[in-house]
């Protein structure tokens, strides 16, 4: 009997010879001496079951949504991607494609932590860049009303154009804490503004692109129904001796080769070049003692 790919076996066959094993003469085949010792037949239930789960929580891949889709489940229930409010703030910011003047500078993180945020699979938008005066960054925050979280990037430390706190907490903001022992990212403040969650980060770029993998991007997946954890550490080996470390935790642009791991020797936080060709962030706890070739650290990764 006949039959083509995908087709129910008929009732009593045990093997399907495949058409490339057999010569045909009219309604008579011959089978090659090249058969294999397969059947040729798919069991019925060989890739699930009826009552089969995928574990849950879990970010849906296209591989996911293949099976499920498979499985002939129309409808699944997911969690709301988080809507996310990205505020720069400073009168020395300008967007990109404007010519700055001599005392400003491009507005960049807010560019990065969209693109990280898009990763993480969150819904985030641009708001206008605010300006040094409470006014300005009050009609901005009104734009930011309806989100989920509203992240901040500069103006959270302490000189005088540093008004985010003042004017937060003048709209109800109940401030979780304020500064983190850490390098970079000293000036970091959370806490919550009406329904929404609010992180302030610092506004020098690469504090605020770290504070975004080490602080952002947990929160964000905690909001997506996803376990409520911080960013992953993995180990590996130093290929360079390092001197004694500082007293706040240090996370360092870092590049991983196989299992081997090297920070940059310049460590300012003003240096997106080095971030960009960083695939790691290496971790020195505080007042670290020096480290030698081949002594084990902590890493967390960047990037896919």
């Amino acid at each position: 009997m006949r039959i083509f790919t995908g087709a129910p076996v008929p009732t009593g066959a045990d093997r399907v010879v495949i058409q490339e094993d057999v010569t045909r003469d009219g309604n008579h085949i011959q089978l090659k001496d090249t058969l294999g010792s397969g059947d040729n037949i798919r069991p019925a239930a060989g890739d699930f079951r009826q009552g089969d789960r995928l574990t849950a929580p879990r970010r849906l891949s296209p591989q996911d949504v293949a099976l499920l889709a498979s499985m002939n489940v129309a409808q699944v229930c997911v969690a709301k991607k988080p809507d996310i409010a990205l505020i720069s703030t400073g009168d020395e910011l300008v967007m990109p494609g404007e010519i700055p003047g001599p005392d400003q500078i491009i507005a960049s993180n807010t560019f990065g932590l969209f693109a990280l945020l898009g990763e993480l699979g969150a819904a985030p938008r641009l708001l206008p860049i605010a300006r040094d005066t409470p006014q300005s960054l009050d009609q901005t925050l009104d734009l930011a009303a309806d989100a989920d979280l509203i992240v901040t990037i500069g103006g959270a430390s302490v000189g005088d154009h540093d008004i985010v706190s003042r004017v937060a907490s003048d709209r109800g903001l109940d401030r979780a804490f304020y500064k983190v022992a850490m390098r970079p990212g000293k000036p970091l403040m959370a806490g919550t503004i009406g329904s929404a969650m609010m992180l302030g980060l610092p506004g020098n770029p690469v504090s605020a692109m770290v504070c975004g993998h080490i602080f952002l991007a947990p929160v964000v997946r905690a909001m997506m129904g996803l376990s409520a954890a911080a960013a992953t550490r993995y180990p590996a080996r130093l290929s360079v001796d390092l001197p004694i470390g500082g007293p706040r935790e240090h996370y360092m642009r870092a590049t991983l080769q196989a299992n081997d791991i090297a920070p940059f020797d310049n460590q300012d936080s003003s240096l997106l070049r080095m971030l960009s060709q960083s695939n790691a962030l290496l971790i020195r706890p505080p007042n670290d003692a020096p480290r030698k070739i081949g002594d084990v650290v902590e890493y967390i990764p960047l990037g896919s």
